[in-house]
């Protein structure tokens, strides 16, 4: 998972930055060890300090705008659904088989488990058959009466604004965060971390000090990522709408 590869290549390279400095400036020439030189390198740091707490938070607020985004128009989607099959069963039983086809689709959607085929945010031929199927049951309906006429556009409305917003699920799967920018953060926390290591004393409450910082660091990106890819990790957007939109329409 792209998570768990980031989060541990930045710890590596955060520990082997704090830990190899910590160890190198023993050995460094004098005038590289002097109060003057730890004085410009923390200066240094500080800006870099400032730049990565502004960005770390701009991708907080991106995954957590995203990942809100995204379960709302889950939420919205299971509506949807509930919606159409309410209007399905207005109509008659003439629309069984389109109902059965609707149940079908969401009983393939609602297993509790985002997967990385996941008929709901993945094109795949089988959800696309079930959803096409269902087009085509309605448009294949032929109303006796006026009533039914609203009532079946009304249908083809909600089927419209249902496969819409799949397609906007589909399209949101992927993360947003770019890799270049992970790039320049991790870059920006090796100095931090470098800096960190510099004229630092060497024992063990030091040591285990650098690691866990780094670790923790490591965790917060691990986070961050994952909850801008909503359909998958811990963090991830919960199916119970499409359970529940299940549940009432296989009554």
């Amino acid at each position: 998972m792209k998570e768990i590869f980031v989060s541990f290549v930045v710890f590596c390279c955060l520990t082997a930055a704090s830990l190899g400095v910590l160890l190198l400036h023993p050995r460094l020439p004098a005038h590289h060890r002097h109060d003057d030189t730890q004085n410009s390198v923390r200066l240094v740091a500080n800006v870099f300090v400032v730049l990565t707490s502004l960005v770390v938070g701009f991708m907080i607020n991106s995954a957590k705008t995203r990942f809100e985004g995204i379960n709302r128009d889950i939420h919205s989607f299971a509506t949807d659904l509930i919606l159409l099959d309410k209007t399905l069963l207005l109509y008659g039983t003439e629309a069984s088989e389109t109902r059965q086809r609707l149940i079908a689709y969401v009983r393939r959607a609602a297993d509790g488990q985002w997967t990385t085929g996941d008929p709901v945010h993945t094109s795949d031929a089988t959800s696309e058959q079930l959803l096409n199927d269902i087009g085509v049951n309605l448009r294949a309906l032929k109303p006796a009466n006026d009533t039914q006429l609203s009532i079946w556009n009304d249908a083809r409305d909600q089927y419209r604004k249902m496969v819409e917003l799949r397609w906007t699920l589909v399209e949101q799967a992927e993360g947003s965060i770019p890799g270049p920018l992970l790039g320049i953060v991790t870059a920006w926390l090796i100095l931090i971390f470098a800096s960190f290591g510099y004229r630092a004393p060497r024992n063990l409450v030091v040591v285990i000090g650098l690691v866990s910082a780094s670790a923790l660091v490591s965790c917060a990106l691990y986070l961050i990522i994952d909850m801008d890819e909503p359909f998958t990790g811990p963090i991830h957007i919960s199916a119970a709408p499409l359970q529940r939109a299940l549940a009432e329409i296989s009554k």
